[in-house]
């Protein structure tokens, strides 16, 4: 059992860990729209707090929304493009138009992609999962470096926060015990902006000029406009994300040791698809589970939701009150990036920890594993590969996890004889319980047994 106060402190961890990137996205969409300052801080503070609705939906977990595991919301890099694509040839109002409906579809698909689940097993999800770690690993070393487009990128005082913030977490958790070790991360955080503090590289002006309350208002920019086009490029974004959320899902369950049933993932992606609606309702963003908190769930071993639930309130909090939030963004990107390191290579540990009950030895489950990661990495870190082929095209193959997905999933089931798709190899003992339960009628229609996550 947790004091409130540990409580508050683990949930901070989680927001400070997915803090980045909740404001990297209106960042960005600003600066492209041309955004003035005021239209920029709405959209800051009605996206953090859409960010606690968010989580706070898919944590609760009811019979048909939220998947009850202690996941994150928050929005999906995936929607950047096309949102600033549409704004452009029309305007923001037909954008959130086509978010509202896109969320919509997801609420509605939910439970035909359940199905899907069963071309889902271990082969596959150890990949995925090893994929989202991997491909998030440039994320942090950008970071790492001062934040791509900064001018010092790659001086060496941001290499030098980096690597306090990466040693103070790394001892935190080794010499620490209980709560302090739970809390390596946010330590790291803190020691990291001192450091950068005395440096003089933080600067607290964007503190004095937010304002104090902030409510989010319904159709900031507009009341909606609808174009077909524009709908089918944020249905195509949406699917995306359901792909990576599925792989967040499980990630999640083998972090907290747990077994997820498909229920649990339509229900998920429910609760995401009404986030999406009430995003493009506030004007804010679509959103998808983060895999950034899954590899703090790792590190801190905290299993509890209330923590999540903490998240989400401070994240609110934060939405309503713009000071608040502006202080969190005085952390330099290079401390941010130490602390990536730790956390995304969590998250790839964890994928490596599902493929290692299966039969690598195998040379069929050694190929899909090879070709899932080596198509899914390529991809996110060297995107613009695709750069000439159609614009709906690149949004799906320029995302490394829905290539990697993809590839697993078809190599599976190329690569399988008949009774072998769902248990990785016959002749692999430390999966053949999979093949038994894989015979109860119940499980063959979900295609997740306990084996296979």
């Amino acid at each position: 059992m947790l004091s409130r106060r540990k409580i508050f402190t683990l949930g901070l961890q989680h927001v400070m860990a997915m803090y980045a990137g909740a404001i990297a996205v209106p960042l960005i969409v600003g600066g492209a729209l041309h955004l003035t300052a005021e239209q920029m801080a709405y959209l800051i503070a009605a996206d953090l707090f859409t960010c606690g609705i968010a989580t706070l939906l898919q944590v609760l977990g009811t019979r048909y929304f939220g998947s009850g595991l202690p996941v994150v919301l928050g929005c999906t890099f995936t929607a950047v493009g096309p949102i600033i694509a549409i704004a452009s040839t029309s305007n923001l109002a037909t954008a959130y138009g086509a978010i509202i409906l896109s969320g919509l579809f997801v609420v509605l698909i939910a439970p035909l992609y359940g199905r899907l689940l069963r071309f889902f097993p271990k082969i596959v999800t150890g990949s995925v999962v090893t994929i989202i770690g991997l491909s998030l690993i440039p994320v942090a070393m950008n970071n790492v470096a001062g934040g791509q487009g900064s001018s010092d990128f790659g001086a060496p005082r941001n290499l030098m926060l980096a690597l306090i913030t990466l040693l103070v977490i790394l001892l935190v958790n080794r010499l620490a015990k209980g709560f302090l070790r739970s809390i390596s991360v946010l330590v790291g955080l803190f020691v990291g902006t001192v450091v950068a503090y005395s440096m003089g590289m933080v600067h607290f002006g964007s503190v004095g000029d937010a304002s104090w309350v902030r409510v989010a208002q319904p159709f900031y920019f507009g009341i909606p406009e609808f174009s077909l086009t524009a709908i089918v490029t944020m249905v195509i974004v949406n699917i995306v994300s359901m792909v990576e959320s599925t792989g967040v899902y499980i990630a999640v369950g083998k972090a907290i040791e747990q077994k997820v049933e498909q229920k649990q993932i339509v229900n998920g992606l429910r609760s995401e698809g009404l986030a999406i609606m009430l995003g493009g309702f506030f004007n804010a963003f679509p959103y998808t589970a983060f895999s950034q908190n899954v590899g703090l769930i790792s590190l801190t071993k905290v299993k509890t939701r209330n923590v999540i639930f903490a998240a989400s309130g401070i994240m609110i909090v934060l939405g309503l009150l713009p000071k608040l939030a502006a202080l969190t963004t005085v952390i330099p990107n290079a401390v941010l990036g130490g602390a990536m390191i730790v956390m995304f290579g969590s998250v790839a540990a964890s994928g490596i920890s599902i493929l290692s009950e299966v039969n690598l030895r195998n040379d069929r489950n050694l190929m899909i594993v090879a070709c899932s990661i080596a198509v899914g990495l390529g991809s996110a870190v060297l995107p613009d590969m695709f750069g000439q082929l159609p614009s709906f095209a690149q949004t799906l193959l320029q995302n490394g996890i829905v290539t990697g997905s993809i590839t697993a999933v078809l190599l599976n089931i190329i690569l399988s004889r008949k009774g072998e798709m769902f248990d990785n190899a016959e002749e692999d003992e430390t999966t053949s319980g999979m093949a038994s339960d894989a015979g109860d009628s119940t499980q063959m229609k979900t295609g997740i047994s306990s084996q296979t996550t």
